[in-house]
């Protein structure tokens, strides 16, 4: 796997975090296995390879993957729109937050305490996602710049669905953190499109429709 393909990883899990996001606002629903790919990374703090981050494999990205290549293409037939906004704007938050080093520390602290709830129930118990969404809420919704989510008002206000949209949100954060850590830059998604789709198309081939 090539230097910007390890970034393509990381940038689709930010992005398959915003299209997880999108669905659950509109349908309800989103895919357990998707969602325990996301939630897991958030734990993995010295992986050998990107793809560790993300249970050692790319499988349960390719949700993210087809989002990415849709707004690379710009075809506005494809193009979704929202989780592009939502990717956006989790690559803008995590710029912020790499400025605060007391919120850095705080989530820190705080993920070794989700550590042990993962250990306990789970990477999708309702407990683990209330403990995530709780993080986002005291750290990464403190900031002005905050992300709108748009849907149908019923599956925004479901029970258990504001929490898994904000754990969500926090998962996508941890990805863009590992995209600029990996040497990602937002210019490349206007200047590099073509070079990035020639990367992310072998990608997208080796995983299952």
């Amino acid at each position: 796997m090539s230097p910007t393909q390890e970034q393509l990883v990381a940038l689709a899990a930010v992005f398959q975090a915003a299209s997880l996001v999108d669905k659950i606002a509109k349908t309800g629903q989103a895919s357990t296995a998707d969602s325990a790919c996301l939630l897991g990374a958030l734990l993995v703090r010295n992986p050998e390879s990107t793809l560790e981050v993300y249970g050692g494999d790319d499988l349960n990205l390719r949700e993210g993957y087809r989002a990415l290549a849709s707004a690379l293409e710009r075809n506005p037939a494809s193009l979704q729109r929202d989780p592009l906004k939502y990717a956006l704007a989790l690559l803008a938050l995590e710029r912020q937050l790499a400025k605060r080093d007391d919120l850095l520390e705080i989530i820190g602290k705080r993920l070794d305490k989700i550590q042990l709830q993962v250990e306990h129930f789970g990477p999708t118990h309702e407990n683990v996602i209330a403990a995530c969404a709780a993080l986002y809420q005291d750290t990464i919704s403190t900031f002005r710049l905050r992300i709108q989510v748009q849907g149908d008002v019923r599956f925004l206000q479901q029970a258990g669905n504001p929490e898994k949209i904000r754990a969500l949100l926090l998962a996508g954060i941890r990805s863009a953190r590992l995209w600029r850590q990996l040497g990602g830059h937002r210019w490349q998604l206007v200047f590099s499109r073509g070079k990035l789709l020639r990367e992310l198309y072998p990608l997208l081939r080796s995983t299952p429709p």
